[in-house]
């Protein structure tokens, strides 16, 4: 098997990597080695290097990828900037590197014609369905629209019935839930998935967009500011710093470990999965986000604050929390971590490594300057 990562020296595509070198596959990475993910003087890891082939460049180039998708079998399309909230002001950035540089890709295999190309992954999310599934006492199953400033500046943080307006509660979403992000990285990645799905059924390649939820675990990035929770938090523990929490605390998410994450991508490029699919990724449990802190700061056995701010960005959602069965009925896949466990795994190697001033701080005053964030009178 001959595979391209796309993005292969972020969180998944490494892991991706060492798992299909131990099964003899062979590898190309495409990375542009983005300063805010890897550092600003990043390099391939030697590791790496030693199971793949490696080049640094940007897959807006379209001469470069026809050249390194012209012998591959298997495209898994990873590279993407993936902060929900900085896509509210780096628009036209996310715009390019998500939805035009993957229309570039998809140029260049419709053109081009790679002799042997016979399927395509690419890294979906959870966001493409914004609040996602609800269920209202009286209407049934419902999807909310995104909350609204005056509602948050309130303290009202739980959606409403689309219908009634009354009070709902989440229920798992499944991949019958329509489209409904509410944060323009959610549309970039909404985007990214319908291209590759419309362009595999159209040149009878197989296509399946993983919906990939809440992933962690150890290797994920520990300085960039914009996503992933547990890398902020643990940070923050590890410099004796207090933890805020924003909204009520009690908002949720669907933490799925890394290795789970491997598995499930693995499965789907066995050459028995055919046709085009839209899947989710996922545990399938709610943790909630007060949940996350209190735990990460008794794993240190650290006596730092954990204080709920009523702070609340744009574009946010409240819940979430997959639906796996179909995922299960393709492809046999049952996550193998609980929360529990693999949060002990991701902060015994976070451990092992110095504590970083990620600029969130930073990164939430981009924010409150660009009006993007609130603070709720009451919590």
């Amino acid at each position: 098997m001959k595979v391209l990562i796309s993005g292969g020296a972020g969180f998944i595509g490494k892991h991706l990597a060492f798992r299909l070198a131990k099964a003899g596959v062979d590898i190309t990475i495409v990375d542009n080695l983005s300063p805010q993910v890897h550092g600003p003087t990043a390099d391939f890891d030697p590791k790496l290097r030693s199971i793949a082939r490696c080049v640094r460049g940007d897959v807006g180039n379209r001469a470069l990828v026809t050249e390194l998708l012209a012998d591959r079998e298997i495209l898994v399309h990873f590279a993407a900037e993936t902060g929900t909230a900085q896509s509210m002001y780096a628009v036209a950035h996310y715009s390019q590197v998500n939805i035009q540089a993957t229309a570039g890709i998809l140029d260049s295999i419709v053109n081009r014609r790679p002799a042997n190309l016979g399927k395509i992954i690419v890294a979906s999310s959870r966001a493409i369905y914004g609040e996602g599934k609800y269920r209202c006492p009286v209407d049934g199953d419902v999807y909310p629209a995104s909350r609204s400033a005056l509602d948050m500046t309130e303290g009202r943080f739980d959606p409403r019935c689309p219908v009634c307006g009354g009070a709902v509660g989440a229920v798992a979403t499944d991949e019958q839930a329509p489209y409904g992000p509410t944060s323009f990285y959610g549309l970039t990645k909404q985007v990214q998935e319908q291209m590759a799905l419309i362009f595999g059924k159209t040149l009878g390649l197989d296509a399946i967009a993983l919906r990939y939820q809440n992933v962690y675990g150890p290797g994920q990035s520990l300085s960039n500011p914009y996503t992933g929770i547990l890398a902020i938090f643990s940070n923050l523990v590890r410099q004796k710093k207090s933890i805020n929490v924003f909204e009520d605390g009690k908002e949720s998410r669907d933490f799925v470990y890394i290795d789970d994450v491997v598995d499930a991508t693995v499965a789907c490029m066995r050459p028995e999965v055919r046709g085009v699919h839209a899947i989710n990724v996922g545990s399938g449990v709610a943790t909630s986000v007060l949940t996350v802190a209190k735990s990460i700061a008794a794993y240190f056995n650290a006596d730092v604050p954990v204080t709920i701010t009523g702070d609340f960005r744009q574009g946010d959602i409240r819940h979430n929390f997959a639906d796996i069965t179909k995922i299960g009925s393709l492809i046999g896949f049952r996550p193998k971590r609980s929360f529990r466990e693999g949060l002990h795994f991701f902060l015994n190697w976070a451990e092992s490594n110095e504590p970083m001033e990620a600029g969130f701080d930073r990164s939430l005053h981009e924010l409150k300057e660009r009006g993007l964030m609130g603070t709720a009178v009451s919590p």
